[in-house]
């Protein structure tokens, strides 16, 4: 009697304490664009009970400050690119973060997506898609402070 309650409390205590070690995407990350490698700017992730969201929260272009998103089809339309929310309902899963959606600002285009961090969490690894995975883009982000 005694054993099986040892192994029910080992069993409910060990996915607690691997989930307390998994680090957290939250804080801020230097973004890149994917042609040029040239740095465009922060991205602020919160994590709230788990659910991973991204807002804009500057760029490495003044003239950009002052931009809306025109292009987007949602409730995003005709809001400032700072402050705009590109990464919504982002949930844990064995790899990383999945199930949300990413919005490029640029085109409007609302993509499926998944993240994972790398490198000791000194890095991001964000990948928006249509349908599976492999039919996607990758951007790779750093953290902007330890």
């Amino acid at each position: 009697m005694v054993r099986s309650w040892v192994s029910a409390l080992i069993l409910l205590v060990t996915p607690l304490a691997y989930a307390a070690g998994v680090a957290s995407p939250a804080g801020d990350w230097r973004t890149f664009d994917d042609h040029t490698g040239q740095e465009t700017g922060m991205v602020h992730i919160d994590d709230t009970g788990g659910i991973v969201t991204g807002r804009v929260v500057s760029t490495t272009d003044p003239a950009k400050a002052s931009l809306v998103c025109d292009k987007c089809d949602d409730d995003r339309r005709g809001k400032k690119l700072i402050g705009l929310e590109i990464i919504r309902g982002m949930r844990p899963d064995a790899d990383g973060w999945s199930e949300g959606r990413v919005l490029d600002p640029e085109t409007g285009g609302i993509y499926r997506g998944k993240l994972h961090l790398e490198d000791n969490g000194r890095k991001l690894v964000l990948r928006g898609y249509l349908g599976i995975s492999l039919f996607g883009r990758s951007q790779t982000w750093l953290r902007a402070s330890p």
